[in-house]
């Protein structure tokens, strides 16, 4: 028994769960879904499944479906109990609480009553595949689920072509094919990619390559399991080196030559020991 029941305030109480292995839960999570007096989830039976995992028991408390489809009346019936005084914990399916999740609605509406809002954090895909990917880390966005309609897709994808750090997807394997293939249409077929999938399970995958390799590959060899598609951000192509020498200089006046080099590679997307070498060369003009 690997938990303990401790005194929570009165409040929501957010509770990340595992992507995958069961064993990624924390402690403290453990000890919130111990210990709060009304549960809510995204899924009501994986979040019971973990809870006997850990030998977690319900004492008695029902768990209350709280997801897309739920609608205003599990939200209002939630809210009520943070009226009375409860502390309510509320897990997602899977991950962080909000990322991709329905519990947005939840946590606005509780804040601006009032109460209590914490989290006890933990696993989450996108960090995860970030960790993974072998992509700059530096600056990402986020952009959830592409829209499912061809069209939306691509125009969603022309809004973020310019922004500047790794893109992180969720995606699903009826549609990862074609999502890479209008990726690497939009975006560039060239640009560096990787595709992260069943993150912490059994069949862990993770594959970089080049969005058009990577549309290749799917296309011909679908896959399943839950994926994290993650993008480089655009490289410019028009860096001259009198471009690169300038801003090295500018970058040497106020710092060392190593960290001059890192904000200039990064700045122009350019690999590190090229630039750090040019930073030698004009430290020692």
């Amino acid at each position: 028994m690997n938990f303990q029941k401790v005194s929570l305030l009165p409040g929501l109480h957010f509770v990340a769960t595992p992507i995958g292995s069961a064993r990624d839960i924390t402690l403290r999570a453990l000890d919130v879904l111990a210990s709060a007096e009304v549960i809510a989830a995204e899924d009501t039976r994986s979040l019971r499944r973990l809870m006997e995992i850990h030998g977690v028991p319900l004492d008695g408390r029902r768990i209350v479906a709280y997801h897309d489809h739920s609608g205003q009346g599990a939200r209002t019936k939630l809210l009520s109990e943070l009226a009375d005084g409860r502390s309510v914990a509320y897990a997602s399916e899977a991950g962080m609480p909000l990322i991709a999740d329905p519990g947005y609605d939840l946590a606005r509406a509780a804040a601006e009553a009032g109460h209590v809002v914490s989290v006890a954090p933990g696993a989450s895909a996108a960090l995860a595949a970030l960790t993974l990917a072998g992509l700059p880390t530096d600056a990402f966005f986020f952009a959830g689920f592409l829209p499912s309609a061809a069209s939306a897709r691509r125009t969603r994808l022309e809004e973020l072509r310019q922004i500047p750090g790794t893109l992180v997807f969720y995606e699903s394997p009826k549609r990862v094919a074609a999502s890479l293939a209008d990726m690497a249409d939009v975006l560039g077929g060239d640009r560096q990619a990787a595709l992260c999938r069943e993150l912490t399970k059994k069949f862990e995958e993770v594959r970089r390559e080049t969005l058009a390799t990577l549309s290749q590959q799917i296309a011909d060899n679908p896959v399943k399991g839950e994926i994290v598609v993650l993008v480089d951000r655009a490289r410019s192509e028009t860096v001259s080196d009198s471009d690169i020498d300038s801003a090295l200089r500018e970058a040497l006046e106020e710092h060392s030559v190593k960290d001059a080099a890192d904000l200039v590679s990064r700045a122009f997307g350019l690999k590190r020991r090229t630039v750090y070498q040019r930073a030698l060369a004009l430290g020692k003009a």
